[in-house]
């Protein structure tokens, strides 16, 4: 069916719309707060990522207690930028292992499975900063956006919680803050990294399990951990470009 003219100019001016609206967004977090990105910082220069090494995960929750902390969440537990799951895979049903995350993990995991077969392991989850991330498609006001080192950040002066990219995400790393009515999540602690600092739950893991990387970074040690280990991305048929890379990864693992 052909396009009308003015078919095209309502589109045109709808685009025109949203792109102004993430650009402002933008122009707020890197203009209107200065104190998050200071001027020597240089975005271009960086391509943040995040890796998880499973393995080493003890499950004490100190990241989640850091992240809350830090960027203010709410300590209700379905209010968290991030969180630690336990599993409990039964050598006798595999394919649906025993998942709990009391909490968030906020607490640590009182003990559970002592004395039964089976392997239990954690696995902390959080935003995985998508290359090509759904919830910035969906969002109808450009308030959720990319920024130019690779993190996916929320500019709530915008935002209308209307949760589409809550049910877009397919990681489930967004939440309405009821203090606000206004989407959040982990921005990797951006007004930390913007600063040569890490993150608030890399800074307190005691095992060096969590790590932010730098991917732009040629002597960054995410990229030894990369080339040294068979790593992998939670649900990589979404095909979203996710930034946070396990190992030791499950396959019994959503």
């Amino acid at each position: 069916m052909d396009e009308t003219r003015r078919d095209f100019l309502l589109k045109t001016g709808k685009f025109i719309v949203l792109s102004a609206a993430a650009a402002g967004a933008w122009e707020a977090v890197v203009h209107g707060q200065p104190d998050r990105v200071p001027e020597a910082y240089r975005l271009l220069d960086h391509w943040w990522a995040f890796t998880i090494d499973i393995d080493k995960c003890i499950g004490c929750g100190n990241c989640v207690y850091a992240c809350k902390k830090e960027n203010d969440v709410p300590l209700e537990p379905q209010f968290s930028r991030t969180w630690v799951e336990r599993y409990h895979v039964n050598p006798d049903d595999m394919e649906h292992p025993e998942v709990d995350s009391p909490d968030g993990g906020y607490f640590g995991f009182p003990e559970k499975y002592a004395g039964q077969d089976g392997k239990n392991f954690f696995v902390p989850k959080m935003c995985n900063h998508c290359a090509t991330s759904p919830c910035v498609q969906v969002c109808p006001v450009g308030a959720t956006f990319e920024s130019p080192d690779g993190v996916v950040l929320v500019d709530k002066s915008y935002c209308l919680g209307c949760r589409y990219c809550v049910q877009a995400c397919p990681y489930g790393c967004r939440f309405i803050d009821p203090r606000t009515s206004t989407v959040d999540k982990c921005t990797l602690c951006y007004h930390r990294i913007t600063k040569g600092l890490t993150t608030a739950c890399c800074e307190v893991c005691p095992t060096g399990a969590r790590q932010l990387g730098d991917l732009k970074n040629p002597n960054d040690p995410i990229h030894a951990f990369l080339r040294d280990h068979k790593v992998q991305i939670l649900k990589p048929q979404m095909a979203t470009g996710a930034k946070c890379y396990y190992n030791g990864l499950d396959g019994s693992v959503r």
